[in-house]
């Protein structure tokens, strides 16, 4: 596409009679040099980004039942059969030191239910194995994490850093700083004009499909756009999270810093992902045994809605579930906004090139010799 439109600008001197730059925006957008330069920068950032975007989005929507999934699979691997009375701590080792003689055992997790396996952690070198095994019989159960919590955990560390530490946070912090920049500039560019606006909002099914597509992308942007520009938004926090909290904590006291245990970004594949206990309304034992109401301030739980927003944790399964099929929304706009480029930019070189490729061929055929 032409990028003479970016530097074009208005004329230096403007008849009385000409309208203002904001009339003419307000009437015909279309018309106006920095829509035109917006619109620029929406389409090559959207090109740009469109791997991160897809990326993000389908791991997003993939772990927003995570948690149900650590607690579920975990407790599922971890029952056992109750038969008679337990064995002795000493003779389990022995028959676990038995098991794994070249491994040396370092932890042993009793399970505080009779149906409960027993976890024992063995270090082989640099590696840990963690298995479980029955405590009435000593039979090794096999793996302590199951495979369903470590797909869970390996999308919910892809999603968040993207499987590179910080590092990958940074750039995905980077990444959600572009999301918002494309949020932004597509809000600005979806204003088609003071008399055709309701048209952009609703899609005409007898269109062609070119002009399906377009009603498509800027509908449901128009209609998504508060969802998606609070992910962004939050996923900045995420990866950035120190001027946001030095922002907050000037307006309201930070008095916590750490996450509710329910809004866990990625939990580590090991035992205490397994059965990882919620965290309750009143926790610090006080005097007498009574429990103190933990102490939080505006901003702190303002920032614990930065989670529960961004992650759907905070209305039960139904809402979660609506997250998962909402977190697709930037997967759908994408893909509509790649057909437009293909027919705004691709398409159109692409004939160009065909048109010189066969002027060159005719005339080279009218040049040669008889």
């Amino acid at each position: 596409m032409d990028f003479a439109i970016i530097a074009a600008g208005p004329k230096d001197t403007v008849p009385a009679d000409e309208p203002t730059l904001w009339k003419r925006w307000l009437r015909r957008p279309q018309n106006v040099w920095l829509r035109r330069a917006l619109f620029q920068i929406h389409l090559w950032t959207g090109i740009g980004t469109g791997i991160y975007v897809l990326l993000i989005s389908i791991t997003g929507s993939a772990i927003v039942f995570r948690n149900e999934i650590y607690q579920s699979a975990g407790a599922d691997a971890k029952k056992v059969q109750v038969r008679g009375t337990k064995l002795p701590a000493d003779e389990l080792k022995k028959i676990i030191r038995a098991k794994y003689p070249t491994s040396s055992l370092s932890f042993v997790f009793e399970g505080k239910q009779p149906t409960t396996a027993t976890e024992v952690w063995l270090e082989q070198g640099k590696n840990r194995i963690q298995r479980l095994f029955d405590p009435y019989t000593g039979e090794d159960l096999g793996d302590s994490v199951p495979q369903a919590i470590r797909v869970a955990a390996w999308l919910a560390k892809l999603h968040t850093d993207l499987l590179y530490g910080d590092t990958g946070r940074k750039v995905n912090g980077v990444g959600a700083i572009l999301l918002t920049l494309l949020c932004v500039s597509g809000a600005i560019i979806w204003w088609p004009g003071s008399k055709s606006w309701r048209r952009s909002l609703v899609i005409d099914p007898r269109s062609n499909w070119k002009r399906l597509n377009w009603d498509l992308h800027s509908a449901v942007g128009f209609w998504s756009f508060a969802l998606i520009f609070m992910w962004s938004i939050t996923g900045v926090y995420l990866a950035f999270p120190l001027p946001f909290q030095k922002i907050i904590n000037h307006y309201s006291t930070l008095l916590q810093y750490a996450l509710p245990e329910d809004v866990t970004l990625a939990a580590p594949p090991t035992a205490s992902v397994l059965a990882q206990p919620s965290q309750p309304k009143s926790f610090n034992s006080g005097k007498g045994g009574r429990r103190q109401p933990i102490r939080r301030s505006a901003g702190d739980n303002f920032i614990r809605w930065i989670y529960y927003l961004h992650f759907g944790n905070f209305a039960g399964w139904k809402t979660k579930a609506l997250w998962v099929v909402l977190g697709l929304l930037p997967v759908f706009l994408f893909v509509t906004g790649a057909i437009m480029w293909w027919n705004r930019v691709l398409s159109p070189s692409a004939r160009r090139s065909r048109r010189i490729d066969r002027t060159v061929a005719a005339t080279a055929a009218a040049i040669a010799p008889g």
